[in-house]
């Protein structure tokens, strides 16, 4: 038998035993649980979703390997204004605009698959800060040779655009963000705004972007509005300059006329604008700028003494007119508007002058006068809107002519700023030339009825309906007799002149109800001095 070998009993050798024996499956085990142990760890290392800024939406989830579900997504801008968003996949997408430059917090509640959320929890929940994207134009001034648009470069690239006059920009959202844009250019010189911004769900501020022409050697300058134009009694008047204002204008600064209440301020370097205050420049007004020789100002007229631009202010509009009249008492009608009313401020009483507020008229008194009522339209003029108004020049210390200028409209502004409403109420006066009668109606009520003597029939009382002019408690009379002579009656009491030489007052006849007068409207002293009170400027004399 060789060494080292063994037999059983059967003579058979014995088998060498392995080495290790059941070490092996112990290491094997321990192998299995460590590698178990980093898979679990991979997992749960890997089971937290993360919550980044996105290149196009204004956040991104990304969810862990095991997956997960949003359930909520909020966010919040200044002051904690709620911004809504809308998930798309693994997108927050603002749901309206967010101003450019704006710091928002955004929180988001992920939902854990429930196999793995033994390891992590049912829920995370996800915060973010963030600042809204921002670009900048990289030059506001531009020369631009004949023909060339207008070449706009951004500090960033941006997709959205809106540009145009101020209060008219036309927002235009980009196919791919570009760093560089070219508008069109209607001038060889002028402003725009501009409000660019790098994310479509953004909105941004606008700014002024200046062209001028190409050669120019003296300091250019435009003007927004553009002159010519039409503006607002309280537009502000903008002028930016191709050189620094310091250079172009040195320390001065232009003449507004008329004068007006208001300043000039300095916006930057190149830009300086004019504030009108209190009532402006007045309704009806032309404003006149007047510029330095040496500036060249674009659309100006151009002068051995400089460049002077010009710009119309329209006038008030009848039917805000009749409101006013209507609101201070002038009228037999009230005014309701249809909603808040106009402030009691001058700017907010000019701007209502040109764009009359909405409402409604009606009749204060409900026997109104059939033919007074006949003689009303809103919004066009006509005799009761004549009369109201010198009724209120009268008051006010105007001269009575009917006119409605800019003095009075500054007055009749202040009269409903201050609530001045008129306390002597409305008159309305008829005359019949058939029955020789007069009836004199006020505050919805006949005060007066009369005999009366009306013209002849070589010189009548002329028919229609007319406002009292010129009011006196007694006077000379005179004028030309039919046959060429001369008359001349001093002393005649309680004088209402409505046409002409025609008027209402006293004069003393055996008789009445007949015509005996040369076209006035004779009464007894009694009965005019009745009529008298009730019938000063802008009282309507209806004579038919």
């Amino acid at each position: 038998m060789r060494p080292g070998k063994s037999v059983d009993g059967t003579g058979a050798p014995l088998a060498t035993p392995r080495r290790g024996g059941p070490w092996r499956y112990v290491a094997l085990a321990l192998v299995l649980v460590l590698a178990g142990l980093v898979v679990a760890g991979v997992l749960l290392l890997s089971s937290n979703p993360t919550l980044s800024a996105d290149s196009r939406a204004l956040a991104k989830v990304e969810m862990p390997l095991g997956g997960g579900t949003i359930t909520s997504a909020t966010a919040t801008g200044a002051g904690g204004r709620p911004i809504p968003l809308e998930v798309r996949g693994d997108q927050l997408w603002p749901r309206k605009l967010v101003p450019a430059t704006e710091l928002v917090s955004v929180q988001v509640v992920v939902k854990h698959p429930g196999w793995i959320s033994w390891l992590s929890g049912s829920s995370d929940t996800l915060h973010l800060s963030l600042r809204a994207p921002a670009a900048h134009l990289l030059s506001h001034y531009l020369t631009l040779r004949s023909g060339a648009p207008v070449h706009l470069q951004f500090n960033a690239p941006v997709q959205v655009l809106a540009f145009g006059s101020p209060g008219q920009l036309h927002r235009r959202v980009l196919a791919s963000p570009v760093s560089e844009v070219n508008l069109p250019r209607s001038a060889d010189a002028g402003t725009v705004q501009v409000a660019a911004a790098p994310r479509i769900w953004e909105t941004s501020r606008a700014a002024y972007v200046s062209w001028f022409p190409a050669g120019a050697s003296a300091a250019s300058a435009v003007a927004s509005p553009a002159p010519g134009s039409r503006i607002e009694p309280s537009t502000p008047i903008t002028l930016t300059f191709s050189k620094p204002v310091g250079v172009a204008l040195g320390s001065s600064r232009p003449p507004v006329s008329p004068a007006t209440a208001g300043t000039w301020h300095t916006v930057n370097a190149h830009t300086i604008v004019f504030k009108p205050e209190g009532y402006g420049y007045g309704l009806s007004a032309t404003v006149r700028i007047q510029l330095p020789g040496g500036v060249q100002l674009v659309g100006g007229r151009q002068s051995a003494g400089g460049a002077r631009a010009s710009w119309t202010v329209p006038a008030g509009s009848t039917l805000r007119m009749q409101q006013i009249l209507a609101l201070l008492g002038y009228l037999p009608l009230k005014f309701n508007y249809a909603g808040a009313g106009v402030a009691h401020t001058a700017a907010a009483q000019e701007s209502a002058a040109v764009h009359p507020p909405a409402g409604t008229f009606t009749w204060r008194y409900a026997n109104t006068p059939a033919s007074l009522r006949g003689f009303w339209a809103p919004g066009v003029g006509g005799v009761v809107t004549r009369g109201a108004l010198m009724a209120f020049q009268n008051e006010h210390a105007l001269t009575t002519d009917g006119v409605v200028g800019p003095a009075v409209w500054r007055s009749l502004m202040a009269a409903v700023i201050a609530g001045k409403r008129s306390t002597f109420g409305y008159t309305f006066v008829s005359v019949s030339v058939a029955a020789q009668k007069l009836e004199l109606w006020h505050n919805g009520r006949t005060r007066v009825t009369s005999a009366v003597n009306t013209g002849i029939a070589s010189a009548p009382t002329a028919t229609g309906t007319y406002p009292v002019f010129e009011h006196m408690p007694s006077g000379t009379m005179s004028g030309t007799n039919p046959d060429g002579s001369h008359y001349s009656d001093p002393g005649i009491q309680y004088i209402s002149y409505f046409n002409g030489g025609d008027a209402l007052h006293a004069f003393t006849r055996a008789q009445y109800g007949f015509p005996q007068s040369l076209g006035c409207v004779e009464m007894p002293l009694s009965s005019a001095g009745a009529v008298y009170p009730y019938t000063p400027i802008g009282t309507l004399v209806h004579v038919a």
